[in-house]
């Protein structure tokens, strides 16, 4: 197998060649096709994640073909197309997985991060945390929903029912959720870089009722907002922007401190709200809607060999949506 590999922390990744790997008991292998590229592969490479560890392979959008089985893997077959997301195994004996919180499992393995990932021609996973994709859709399409998709929905459920929604930062998660928030007759303010005139209008081209600049109010107070920019210095704004008992739900894993703010801007019941990583019945309640929902993930496709130059642009905001690479 061919991978490109982080061997050193805040270093570009290098093109590596390994041996094949085997699956163990409980585990699938895949043969990638698609792995999308995401602001948490960024996050790892830099070491803003605890406990980093080298040498890891990046990535944990995958869609690719079972074509190894371990012993004891059920409910999946050979050749059938599945994908793999940021949560890649926990124990089920802690208290949150007893409690069905496995996304805040004590002891939990991550794609990309604690588990080599899919930037690479072929990934060993657990098979429980496969999720079977049938074959509606092309490989590339389907990566971003593996993440920005997934982690997008559960910020959505998190959010409630506002049908005032504002969204920080419109990259990949924000592009998909536009899509699912507003055919669920809710109405999308888009929040982007100051000045980022391109960007709002491609919120506004796949249906935001209005689109702006971070630093702008919206023309009426927000139901609900969500931050998938990683800027401590949003959550004030988000806070400002939504009405008396809104809630702002920070989406990333990742975010730099938050200033201080007035106590004003917290008080009449607004909430302050965190997701953490995602459960299987997230991706199943998700993934199931997906062909019903007629979203349509605008992506940007590299080959593999260019996931160094995927992840510059990903980082100077070079495309709109996200990027794949292709193995």
């Amino acid at each position: 197998m061919d991978a490109m590999v982080l061997k050193r922390l805040r270093s570009p990744l290098e093109w590596t060649e390994l041996p094949d790997r085997q699956p163990g008991p409980g585990e699938i292998r895949l043969k990638v096709s698609a792995c999308g590229v995401c602001r948490t592969d960024l996050h790892v490479i830099d070491a803003e994640l605890p406990h980093p560890q080298t040498p890891i392979i990046p990535g944990h959008e995958i869609v690719g073909r079972i074509d190894a089985m371990g012993s004891g893997v059920v409910g999946l077959s050979m050749g059938q197309r599945v994908g793999i997301p940021w949560l890649g195994r926990t124990c089920g004996v802690c208290p949150f997985c007893k409690m069905q919180r496995e996304n805040l499992c004590d002891r939990p393995l991550f794609t990309g991060y604690t588990r080599d990932g899919g930037y690479a021609t072929a990934v060993v996973a657990d098979a429980r945390f496969a999720f079977p994709l049938g074959e509606e859709g092309s490989d590339e399409s389907l990566a971003p929903l593996l993440c920005a998709g997934l982690i997008g929905w559960r910020a959505l459920v998190i959010a409630g029912d506002a049908k005032a929604l504002g969204l920080y930062g419109f990259g990949a998660a924000a592009h998909v959720l536009t899509q699912v928030a507003i055919g669920q007759g809710r109405r999308v303010f888009a929040f982007t870089r100051p000045g980022d005139l391109a960007t709002q209008a491609f919120a506004r081209s796949i249906g935001a009722h209005w689109a702006g600049g971070s630093d702008e109010a919206p023309p009426y107070p927000l139901d609900a907002a969500i931050l998938f920019a990683s800027v401590g210095g949003l959550v004030p704004l988000a806070l400002r922007a939504v009405r008396k008992g809104g809630r702002v739900v920070c989406a990333g894993i990742h975010m730099s401190d938050i200033p201080s703010f007035p106590y004003s801007l917290f008080w009449e019941e607004r909430q302050l709200l965190s997701v953490a990583n995602l459960t299987r019945q997230d991706g199943l309640d998700f993934l199931s809607r997906v062909p019903s929902m007629g979203i349509v993930t605008k992506t940007t496709c590299y080959p593999l060999q260019m996931a160094n130059e995927a992840l510059a642009d990903l980082r100077a905001g070079r495309f709109d949506g996200a990027a794949v690479l292709m193995a």
